[in-house]
């Protein structure tokens, strides 16, 4: 081989190899689209709370969508996944969309029923179901088992095995009971598995975040809040189950004795009161089985609430801090917050994770913070905005049955307001969206 050929075999290898590498950056690059739905509510977060379970759900091939709509009227919406154009419902049904606690919360069960708890802040249960599979047409109101069902607030659904779950809060902020129902496939009915499974015995509440596993496990994690101020929110805690809800463990495989309370309660990270502490963020499992929570706080040498990640790596509980955040802010006061942050939404695949986010002096966008390896310390995380738009008072809403089935990532896009302390900041009707990431 001559020079002149050898000049020329290298420069071929040399361009093989930069295509090579050009394929790998576009995989690595994260396409998003926005498909429009309709106009929704936007004067409070009623709309965009990060304890809506969930805003979004998918059924063999089919994703619904509840919001509602500039009139307060509760509305549904669906698409077949291979489409971008949405069949609106308005239903019969307003709620109190002045109140950002009284959310709308759907679920498809595998009979095609799709199931709705709407309008609920310490009020009795508005609960009903479609008339028959795969409608939008919703049935009248009607009780689940007809206990403790007057003082209803967070209602969320949750696939387990080939049912749902239904939780949600007994009684006020500072002194709440954990309600969990389980719906009856067969029979169509719901059944109580606990009344009281964690106690604020009239003294305190607890604020929790849960998610079921692949394996058949419940895993839920709270912080304590000693009263209606967000200021009093301290702690991390533990419970799973693995029988569908009816007996509960701690971390390390020790029966609770039922119900969790404050002094039995596993305490897995301890955060003092008056730390930024917020509540009601997420929770996510890996394949192992493993459980991630995502949430914020304080350290006690800084009054910046930086976004950590605490999860079980086999048999330890560890921490990770995943922003580097500058501006400080406060949480204190009851009612809804307008907090210049969103409480994340976190998913986790093999090793990698994404943890969805929105901050103010980044501009609002809806932004994700993304890893190649969480289970290393001191991770290395990316920020990317994921909107061109602030979205101000939103807060991630994930497609939580996709993400299960698919591996898909979906999020429900709203640009709300919120007055502080739960006050309407006036603001006209602003476009729903689903933001696909691929």
């Amino acid at each position: 081989m001559n020079r002149t050929e050898l000049y020329l075999l290298l420069s071929i290898v040399m361009l093989l190899m930069i295509c090579a590498y050009s394929i790998c950056l576009t995989r690595e690059k994260t396409h998003v689209k926005l498909l429009y739905v309709s106009d929704g509510y936007a004067s409070t977060s009623v709309n965009t709370t990060a304890f809506r379970r969930d805003a979004l759900c998918t059924k063999e091939g089919k994703e619904y969508i509840s919001f509602y709509d500039k009139d307060g009227y509760l509305t549904l919406g669906e698409r077949f996944l291979k489409d971008t154009a949405w069949s609106i419902q308005k239903t019969q049904y307003k709620g109190e969309v002045t109140d950002a606690h009284r959310t709308i919360s759907i679920a498809v069960d595998d009979s095609g029923y799709l199931h709705v708890a709407f309008n609920h802040h310490d009020s009795p249960l508005s609960y009903t179901r479609s008339v028959e599979p795969y409608s939008l047409q919703l049935d009248t109101l009607m009780p689940m088992t007809g206990m403790r069902e007057k003082r209803v607030t967070y209602p969320e659904f949750y696939p387990m095995d080939t049912t749902l779950l239904f939780v949600y809060r007994d009684g006020s902020s500072g002194r709440g009971s954990m309600v969990m129902n389980r719906y009856n496939l067969k029979e169509k009915n719901w059944e109580r598995v606990q009344s009281n499974l964690i106690d604020g015995e009239g003294e305190r509440s607890a604020y929790w975040q849960m998610c079921t596993s692949r394996q058949g496990t419940i895993h839920v994690s709270w912080v304590w809040r000693e009263s209606w101020l967000v200021e009093t929110n301290h702690d991390m805690c533990y419970a799973c189950s693995h029988d569908g809800g009816k007996t509960w463990k701690k971390s390390d495989g020790t029966d609770y004795e039922l119900p969790i309370t404050l002094e039995n309660a596993e305490k897995i990270w301890e955060i003092p009161q008056s730390s930024e502490l917020i509540n009601q963020t997420s929770m996510t499992v890996d394949e192992d089985d493993n459980p991630y929570i995502a949430t914020y706080w304080c350290d006690k040498k800084s009054d910046v609430p930086q976004y950590k990640i605490i999860y079980k790596d086999g048999e330890e509980w560890k921490m990770q801090q995943v922003s580097n955040r500058k501006q400080e802010f406060s949480l204190s006061g009851g009612g809804t917050k307008m907090i210049p942050i969103a409480r994340p939404k976190l998913l986790v695949k093999d090793k990698k994770a994404w943890l969805f986010v929105r901050e103010e002096e980044y501009g609002g966008m809806a932004a994700m913070y993304c890893t190649k390896d969480i289970k290393v310390n001191n991770a290395r995380w990316k920020r990317k905005d994921l909107t061109s738009f602030a979205v101000n008072a939103w807060e991630p809403i994930l497609d939580n049955t996709l993400w299960r089935e698919e591996g898909k990532i979906a999020l429900f896009v709203e640009n709300t307001m919120q007055g502080d302390g739960e006050k309407v900041s006036e603001n006209e009707a602003q476009g729903v969206y689903v933001l696909m990431m691929e």
